[in-house]
This record gives structure tokens, C-alpha cells and sequence, in this order.
């Protein structure tokens, strides 16, 4: 640890000499300065640890040295010690006034100077201590609110446990535009456009409420990547942004859970009229995915052909049923049961598409 500098300012060339061959002898680094504004360049040049200022000196007295230092903010806790030939009961006060630590009084006391000095050094030791915790404590506070912002954005993506993986350094940056392979689920309403066409806007609203809430719990306990949902369509997918095992079961079991929920909430909307009934569709395959949008409104988008073949199998679903791609039946069927629905045209697509209807969870055990 280097030795703490202290700067002796005085007009009489003997004082300072004494003074510094003084704290010189105990280890300290000595600066020194002929006058006021002389004092105010070494302080900030050399940024002392202690200024022993004498009172009395031509053009700038010590007292308005001392109120410089006060008045600026990067020598405001600075210690001044005064030190005067003068009455220490009338300077005491003026010193006081203008802002110093401490006071001493001509002819020099060594042991009293080397005291008052070891005791102010150490003040200001603590204080810089402080100030550095405060430094680091604000920095640790700026980080942690960045970090809460950019999980805030984030977890209108992603589950929470996945965010947090994100933001805390377990995950790549999942904005920047990748390729991978994932599994897509879309799902809407059946008789949700004739439905909202015939209600009261306060009633499609209480469906879309509950229809949300309860599908919105499942998404967050299967760890699903919400992409989008527009009145009663959503679009979910897994394996991305970070890679998850089986996430083609994941996606199977969510599906089921989903056709449960939706059935639990049937019961209620028959009673009121409302005829409605959830289709979903499933598939596997490779996506670019990425942020999508321009500055001020970002969205979390997949492209590709698996997003599409998803959504027309939904599309072609019934109210209760859960249409997948084959590729993505071979890759479960052991933890399904489904029917071949043979092969389905789909618009968009060149050459019809095998399909199977998933009836239930194979019995384990």
C-alpha cells in the first residue's frame, strides 16, 4: 500500500521544512506549496490525502483556501488541518467557519501534529472505504435494474425459469437470428369467429380471459416458448431458445393438457350458449428464429415450413382433436395413442401430408 501524501503549504520556507521533515520521518509522502493559489494547483495535480494549511500567507489566506476546497466537489471531505501564530481561541472559530478538520497553533508540537494527522488520515481512510461501497453498490443496482428490464422483456417470450437462465449468462442471446430444429404447436377456438360475431363484447372478453389464463399456465409448466397468440390462436414452440430433451414429448403432453383445459371450461360456456371447441396442430422441423419487428417493438418470431404445416393442421382439426405430422407421430408413438387420418392437402403445400389424430396418453406402467 503506497504511503499517504500529505501537503504542507506555507509561505516560510523553515516552516515547511520542519513540517515535512517531520511526517517524512514516519513514512509519509510530503508535497508542498509557497501560497494559496499555489496549494490549489498541487491539490489538483496531486491529489494529497491531507492538506496542513497555514492561516496566515500573502493575496490567499488560508481560510479561502480552505473555502475552495470546501466548494468543490472533488475535495469537499479532503482534510484540512489550519495551523496559525495567532490567537487559537478567535481562529479556532474562523477556521471552524471556513470548513477545516482540525487546528494547531504555533510553535509546533510533533507528537500533537503526528496525532492529529495519523487520526484524520484514518477518518479519511473509512470515508474512502464508504465511498467505494457506494461506488459498487450503485454499479451492482444499475446492473441488476438493466438485468430486471431485459428479464421483463424476455418473459413476455419465454417461462420464467428460462428467462432467468437468459439474463443471468445460461443461454446464448436468443434475439440473434438462428437456425434450429423445434417442435410447433398452434391452436384456436373452433366457432370462436361465429361465436364473437353473435356476443356481447364483455362476453368474448370473458371467454378470451379464461381461455388465455388457463392455457397460459400449461405453457408455463411444459416450459414452452409463447410466440404469439391473436384473439384465440396461439402459436408455442420448444427446443428454442435454449435446447430442451424431448421436445417432442413436451410438446405432446402440453397439447394433451391443453384439449383437458379447454374441456374443463366447455362445461361452463355450454351453460351460457357459447359452443366452442379447441383444435390444435402439431409439427417438427427446422426454423430461423429470432427478433422481429423495428426499434420500439420487438417480437419473437419462427419462420419456416414447420410453422406453416403446424398452423394448416390446426386448421384442419375438429373441435377435440390434435392433428400432428408424421414425422413428429414417429418420434411419440410410444407415448401415444393416434389414427391415421391418411394423407391431407394442404394448402401451401405441393405434395399431400400424412397425418394422425392423437386420442390419449398410452397407459404407463
Amino acid at each position: 500500500m503506497s504511503a499517504a501524501k500529505i501537503l504542507v503549504v506555507d509561505d516560510t520556507p523553515s516552516n515547511v521544512k520542519l513540517l515535512a521533515d517531520v511526517l517524512g520521518a514516519k513514512g509519509y509522502a510530503v508535497v508542498t506549496a509557497a501560497s494559496g493559489p499555489d496549494a490549489l494547483e498541487v491539490v489538483e495535480r496531486e491529489r494529497p490525502d491531507l492538506v496542513l494549511l497555514d492561516v496566515m500567507m500573502p493575496g490567499m489566506s488560508g481560510y479561502d483556501v480552505c473555502r475552495k476546497l470546501r466548494a468543490n466537489p472533488a475535495t469537499t471531505m479532503l482534510p484540512v488541518v489550519m495551523i496559525t501564530a495567532l490567537d487559537p481561541g478567535q481562529e479556532r472559530v474562523k477556521g471552524i467557519e471556513a470548513g477545516a478538520d482540525d487546528f494547531l497553533t504555533k510553535p509546533i508540537h510533533q507528537p500533537e501534529i503526528l496525532a492529529r494527522v495519523r487520526s484524520l488520515l484514518r477518518i479519511k481512510s473509512l470515508y474512502d472505504e464508504l465511498t467505494e461501497l457506494n461506488r459498487t453498490l450503485e454499479q451492482r443496482v444499475s446492473e441488476q435494474v438493466t438485468q430486471l428490464e431485459r428479464l421483463s422483456r424476455l418473459k413476455r417470450f419465454f417461462s420464467p425459469a428460462l428467462a432467468e437462465a437468459i439474463v443471468h449468462g445460461g443461454a446464448d442471446d436468443p434475439l440473434k437470428s438462428h437456425r434450429r430444429e423445434i417442435v410447433v404447436v398452434f391452436l384456436d377456438l373452433r366457432g370462436f369467429t361465429a361465436f364473437a360475431e353473435t356476443s356481447e363484447p364483455e362476453e368474448v372478453m370473458g371467454v378470451l380471459r379464461e381461455y388465455h389464463a388457463a392455457m397460459g399456465e400449461i405453457i408455463l409448466a411444459h416450459e414452452g416458448t409463447l410466440e404469439r397468440f391473436t384473439g384465440d390462436g396461439m402459436m408455442v414452440f420448444f427446443n428454442d431458445p435454449v435446447p430442451v430433451p424431448d421436445p417432442q414429448a413436451r410438446a405432446l403432453r402440453m397439447a394433451l393438457a391443453m384439449r383437458a383445459g379447454v374441456e374443463a371450461l366447455t362445461g361452463r360456456w355450454r351453460k351460457l350458449g357459447f359452443d366452442l371447441h379447441l383444435g390444435m396442430g402439431v409439427a417438427q422441423g427446422y426454423a430461423t428464429l429470432g427478433a422481429i419487428g423495428f426499434e420500439g417493438r420487438w417480437d419473437y418470431g419462427a419462420i419456416g415450413t414447420v410453422t406453416n404445416l403446424a398452423a394448416r393442421l390446426c386448421g384442419e382439426a375438429h373441435g377435440g382433436q390434435i392433428l400432428v405430422s408424421r414425422r413428429l407421430y414417429t418420434a411419440v408413438e410410444d407415448l401415444v395413442e393416434a389414427e391415421p387420418l391418411g394423407e391431407l392437402t394442404l394448402r401451401g403445400f405441393a405434395r399431400p401430408v400424412t397425418a394422425f389424430n392423437v386420442l390419449r396418453a398410452r397407459a404407463t406402467g
